[in-house]
């Protein structure tokens, strides 16, 4: 029940959700297909040049995000909820909740202008689903907060540990137990440690060899590599390359 655990399981619930739905607008599932808007409201003009006395309405093909949310929740939920009264189901329910809200909470409108001569008499608009990219930045974002919590006398609830500005919300990440220490090997946690890694000597983030080595030191080693190079493409349909050797400067953790 650490953290690291629970940005596996909100980027997975995530990663579901996302690949369903766009799986939906690009008709690769029967099941599924563009998001029905006849019950919404028509899209709000924004600010800016030219928008006025825009006519707008939804059109294209909208992110059925619902659809992958629900077919989401159905995958990653079915075993925590055999056991709602474990800590264990309640946290992971809670992380699988925050990845999917990670992407639908974050839907945005595009739109696309009609008219003659490049006037905009007329904008079809659709909603998007946010690149995954985003989604992975914003659950670690969640991740560098996360909140301990504890079980509650009824079984049934979460109590945050330690003094915090806010409880957690549903978008929040949660663990209960602290992370091992990973810069040593330890085959009962799984962790291979950090010795031997490449790391960046000058860089201050984690993949700076200060913090990636924890404080062990890092060695400086040139390697010799093989790379295909002076590839051609022949007539048809070959590309035939050499093989160059080429010397690396690495920094290995110690």
């Amino acid at each position: 029940d650490i953290r690291e655990t629970a940005f596996v399981y909100a980027i997975t619930a995530a990663g579901v959700s996302h690949a369903i739905t766009q799986a939906c607008s690009m008709g690769e599932l029967l099941q599924c297909g563009c998001e029905l808007t006849r019950s919404r409201a028509p899209p709000s003009p924004t600010a800016g040049p030219g928008t006025e006395g825009t006519a707008w309405e939804w059109g294209g093909c909208g992110d059925d995000v619902q659809f992958g949310y629900e077919k989401s929740q159905q995958f990653m939920d079915a075993k925590s909820k055999k056991g709602k009264n474990d800590i264990r189901a309640l946290i992971d329910l809670h992380n699988n909740e925050a990845g999917r809200l990670a992407v639908r909470s974050y839907m945005r409108t595009e739109c696309k202008c009609h008219g003659l001569s490049g006037s905009c008499t007329l904008r079809t608009c659709w909603r998007k689903m946010p690149h995954f990219r985003e989604v992975g930045d914003r659950l670690l974002e969640r991740f560098n907060g996360a909140f301990k919590v504890m079980g509650g006398n009824d079984g049934k609830t979460l109590i945050p540990v330690g003094d915090n500005i806010k409880p957690p919300d549903k978008q929040d990440l949660i663990y209960s137990a602290d992370s091992p220490d990973f810069c040593s090997a330890n085959r009962k946690t799984g962790s291979l440690g950090t010795r031997g890694r490449v790391c960046n000597s000058t860089a201050m983030d984690t993949s700076g060899c200060d913090l990636l080595c924890c404080g062990r030191g890092h060695r400086d080693e040139t390697v010799v590599l093989e790379e295909n190079c002076l590839c051609r493409f022949h007539w048809c349909c070959v590309v035939q390359c050499r093989k160059c050797s080429v010397r690396q400067e690495l920094s290995l953790c110690v």
